[in-house]
């Protein structure tokens, strides 16, 4: 298992920190920035940068104007753009929009491609993903699923509602999840459709205050009020929703690590720089044990986060489901990037509660991914579960 990054990936990594470093990291205070995500003009502006820098969606295929990056390169260029928590948004490699091009790179079919992937892939639209429920409906159970349709004369007719719903205000288009309201409760008939965002019957009910900003459009409560879609918008094949679903969650899972582990070393950072020229009782606090241990734990963090999403990326690169090593690297790096993170802040002191730096912001930021596509305490008993089936064999 060779982890080494070759010439060209290496040189590709340059190029896009480079590019933040000059581009983007500049444009952090820019004031189109609102407690519900940047404007989508500031967003165009910052893809038209990359565009110009020829980095925009690195991970599309060449004919969707992409470089082709298979999982082991967006592991390194990811890292690379989420050094600044506009780099993701500047490149189009962000949540939603990122795990949405997979997923339709893999299943729609080729009008649906041209239709909806092509113009995300160009950064000329956004898109959202609609699963997730309020009480008592979907969220880290799927088999939950409120979200109703039926079959009608010509496509089908979906009433539901959903919420977290990332990016909504202002997508251009849906994914949504429903189940068939013929199947029974438990583990129910699930469908993947693509909707207009200005289809009648589509209602952004409001949108959520949250601890995160980083988002455009924020995070919507979205209603579907008899929804009519046309059969050939139907994602995939009927009834193949929780599967579909798979096929995105698990590199999404995976692309969350990479780009926040980008953030967690742009917190390291400015915390050894603040710790190797702030003084105090005589000497620079990198030199007290009680905070250089606490950087050094950092290290140790960054780089298990690496191999594990270096692994993780080499399981899906060589055809695998990768689905219960992402499980695991979405555990492991979202609790190790939240450590490096609250000990950067620490590190800082009063500093770090500040607008001052960076690291305020990136706490508030990071703080969810311990929660979404599968809070913590999900994944593990996911991992019990298959223990106990593997120990009853």
């Amino acid at each position: 298992m060779d982890f080494s990054i070759p010439d060209d990936l290496q040189a590709l990594k340059g190029r896009v920190g480079a590019f933040i470093r000059d581009e983007i990291i500049p444009c952090e205070n820019d004031p189109r920035q609102s407690p519900h995500g940047p404007s989508d003009a500031f967003r165009r502006e910052l893809n038209a940068r990359a565009r110009a820098a020829g980095l925009l969606a690195p991970h599309m295929p060449a004919g969707l104007g992409g470089l082709g990056l298979d999982h082991r390169g967006k592991a390194v260029v990811f890292e690379a753009a989420g050094y600044s928590l506009l780099g993701p948004l500047a490149l189009n490699i962000a949540a939603p929009d990122e795990g949405n091009m997979h997923l339709l790179e893999q299943v729609a079919d080729e009008r649906q491609k041209r239709r909806w992937l092509a113009p995300l892939a160009m950064a000329e639209t956004r898109s959202c993903f609609a699963m997730t429920e309020p009480s008592p409906g979907a969220g880290a159970d799927p088999s939950a699923l409120l979200t109703r349709y039926r079959k009608v004369a010509g496509g089908y007719v979906v009433s539901g509602t959903k919420w977290l719903i990332s990016g909504a205000t202002g997508a251009a288009f849906c994914i949504i999840m429903a189940r068939d309201e013929a199947s029974p409760e438990g583990e129910p008939k699930a469908t993947m459709f693509l909707a207009d965002m200005d289809r009648p019957g589509i209602v952004i009910e409001r949108t959520l205050d949250t601890i995160d900003q980083s988002f455009p459009g924020g995070h919507c409560v979205v209603s579907f009020h008899d929804l009519f879609v046309p059969e050939e918008d139907v994602l995939g094949r009927e009834g193949e929703g929780f599967r579909y679903a798979q096929v995105r969650l698990a590199p999404a899972r995976l692309t969350h690590c990479m780009r926040w582990l980008g953030a967690a070393q742009r917190a390291h950072d400015v915390a050894t720089a603040y710790a190797r020229q702030r003084r105090a009782f005589g000497r620079a606090l990198i030199d007290h044990e009680g905070v250089g241990f606490q950087l050094a734990d950092n290290e140790l963090d960054l780089h298990t986060c690496r191999l594990v999403v270096a692994h993780t990326a080499w399981v899906l690169d060589r055809g695998g489901k990768g689905r219960h090593e992402s499980s695991m690297a979405k555990v492991i790096c979202s609790e190790a990037i939240w450590r490096i993170v609250d000990r950067s802040l620490q590190v800082l002191g009063g500093l770090g509660t500040t607008g001052d730096t960076v690291v305020e912001r990136i706490f508030r930021e990071v703080r969810p991914f311990r929660i979404y596509d599968g809070p913590s305490e999900v994944h593990r008993w996911s991992i019990a579960r298959k223990l106990a089936r593997e120990a009853v064999q």
